[in-house]
């Protein structure tokens, strides 16, 4: 008779959309340990909705333990201090040590500030919900102090950064001020201005040509002064200093220029390339074959030996595959490398504008902005989110409002 192999133990780090779908893909064959700081998974894609009060902050977030409900999966809620690889455990900061056989990293990433002085003192970021939070604050609180004195001051939004988190988010201020915030005091929104700066040449470098004009003439059309050719020199408390010299007057500064591997790779003294884990194209980490990283910090090269995007297609390929991969080495199979499948990407800018690109098949307008709202809402996790957000986009689309102008980010 065969003896039956015992399961093998994994611990995963980080319960973003690899994590998440590697603990549930693994359950099935392994002891499963999901760790997180956060008792919640965050919906990143829909972040900026929540900044510019189209989105419930709640709506966007969906509790770890209601995901893994039924699935066997253990949750500690934790943040991984160090890891013994001789003994095969980590240490959680909650004091916690946990054994393992296999250890997949797939902490995400935190925002990259690219040696740019005052990033982190005077942006603010876009990668929690505290961040959206404090984001919509600010701008209400901005736009009552409008109110208030009714003269001609100006108060100038400036979003860093003209990749899809970027454009999305300028677009979505554009709207709200010609919307809600013109309905509530017209003059104080009129005095309100959006500038979108990028360094390169053109929005969505990763989009074709055509895609990036069109999505410029979109947001000009709803008020946003766009910035190309502007690489930012320093950000400071009110303005923004170009490389040539000038500045760019902001009261309130998004920073959407870029993201980096989360710092807890270095902590763990594992090998990194560009900020982020470095691993075989088994997604193995390199010279600790029982570590794997997935998502936004693995180092793994694409067919154009470029790092793959850090976006959450990527993640969510890598955390079914980790869980074949971890399964052929228990049971001694030769393992695969990953091939990432580019389903194409897309982009909002606002109401009926969208662009969408699929392996050279571009379009854009109502089909490319209905196209993006079922596969966001898709993979929105929570039928109670689903609902929600339903909920609050058809409210938005209907009246021209958005009903989330609140300020909340203190008491």
């Amino acid at each position: 008779m065969q003896k039956k192999l015992e399961k093998p133990r994994v611990v995963i780090l980080g319960a973003g959309f690899g994590g998440l779908t590697a603990a549930k893909a693994m359950a099935k064959f392994a002891t499963v340990t999901l760790v997180d700081r956060h008792n919640f998974q965050t919906f990143l894609p829909l972040l900026y909705q929540v900044s510019t009060a189209g989105l419930a902050a709640d709506h966007v977030v969906h509790p770890v333990r209601g995901a893994l409900r039924k699935t066997g999966v253990a949750f500690r809620m934790g943040s991984p201090i160090s890891i013994d690889h001789k003994n095969k455990t980590i240490k959680l900061d909650s004091s916690e040590t946990l054994e393992f056989d296999h250890c997949v990293v797939a902490l995400g990433s935190v925002t990259a500030d690219f040696g740019v002085p005052g990033v982190y003192e005077h942006a603010l970021g876009m990668k929690s919900v505290h961040e959206a939070i404090t984001i919509r604050a600010e701008v209400m609180r901005r736009f009552e102090d409008l109110c208030r004195f009714e003269d001609e001051t100006i108060f100038s939004i400036a979003v860093v950064g003209g990749g899809p988190t970027g454009v999305e988010t300028a677009g979505a201020f554009a709207e709200l001020v010609r919307g809600p915030l013109k309905n509530d005091q017209a003059h104080a929104a009129a005095h309100i201005e959006i500038h979108l700066i990028e360094a390169g040449p053109r929005l969505l470098p990763s989009f074709s040509e055509s895609l990036s004009a069109r999505t410029k003439r979109d947001l000009e059309k709803l008020g946003v002064k766009v910035h190309l050719h502007t690489s930012v020199a320093r950000i400071k408390s009110k303005d923004i200093e170009i490389k040539d010299g000038v500045s760019i007057p902001a009261q309130v500064i998004i920073w959407a220029a870029g993201v980096q591997g989360e710092p807890t790779g270095a902590l763990l003294n594992l090998p990194l390339v560009n900020s982020r884990i470095d691993v075989k194209p088994s997604l193995q980490v390199k010279n600790y074959p029982h570590m794997w990283a997935i998502g936004d910090i693995a180092g793994i090269k694409g067919k154009d030996e470029r790092l793959l995007p850090m976006v959450a297609p990527v993640a969510l390929q890598q955390g079914k595959f980790i869980a074949h991969q971890i399964q052929r080495e228990v049971e001694a199979k030769p393992l695969l490398p990953f091939t990432y499948r580019d389903k194409g990407s897309m982009a909002t800018i606002g109401r009926h504008k969208a662009i969408v690109e699929v392996k050279g098949i571009k379009f854009a307008g109502i089909p490319a902005w209905y196209a993006w709202l079922f596969l966001h809402l898709f993979y929105l996790l929570g039928g109670r989110n689903k609902i929600g957000t339903v909920a609050d986009w058809t409210w938005n689309y209907l009246t021209f409002d958005r009903g989330n102008r609140h300020i909340m980010d203190s008491m």
